[in-house]
């Protein structure tokens, strides 16, 4: 699938889906934060694996309103697949559009010029090098991607909350994973 092509898809798309206010959005997921802050007693790695873990819970969740809704083609390689999500759902879901920056056939990165997840936030001096506030999106794209059939690792490389100038998240490709529901379900 093309730039342009995935970029229109997401329009049309952002254009269909009922919206939620994005202040309503940033501070609701500002809370969120503060409250899983609070469980892990401000320990910012426990924090990171819970949001991380809750953006993956979203994520496997997400792929299947993503294929419903948005009739995109069938993605032949990774760089297909790092366009679709990085034009087409992160625009379906979020309303932004992302970059993709193709490094290799099994990495990409994706470019955040906005991100409607850090609006009203300032990270506290002693947060600012361990609490990856915006990790849900890393857990969310690991958990669509393993949906399917990629197994990835994500990471925030740059924060606009670390003094960034903008949001970058890798996804290195690991294993493709076995398609299919395994030999007990396979016809005689």
């Amino acid at each position: 699938m093309s730039k342009s092509t995935a970029a229109s898809n997401g329009q049309n798309l952002w254009a269909k889906i009922p919206k939620a206010n994005a202040e309503l959005f940033a501070l609701t997921y500002g809370a969120l934060v503060t409250e899983v802050m609070r469980d892990a007693d401000g320990n910012a790695h426990e924090v990171n694996e819970q949001l991380e873990k809750i953006g993956y819970s979203i994520g496997i969740r997400s792929v299947d309103e993503f294929l419903a809704k948005s009739n995109a083609p069938y993605c032949k390689s990774l760089e297909d697949t790092a366009q679709v999500v990085g034009k087409t759902a992160f625009r379906m879901f979020l309303g932004i559009n992302c970059d993709v920056q193709q490094h290799s056939p099994t990495n990409f990165s994706l470019i955040l010029q906005e991100n409607p997840l850090s609006l009203f936030v300032e990270l506290p001096e002693n947060y600012k090098e361990t609490l990856q506030y915006t990790i849900l999106y890393c857990g969310v794209i690991r958990g669509a991607m393993e949906m399917l059939n990629y197994k990835v690792e994500c990471s925030l490389v740059k924060s606009t909350l670390r003094g960034d100038d903008v949001d970058e998240i890798k996804v290195d490709l690991k294993q493709v994973l076995q398609d299919g529901a395994g030999d007990d379900y396979k016809e005689e």
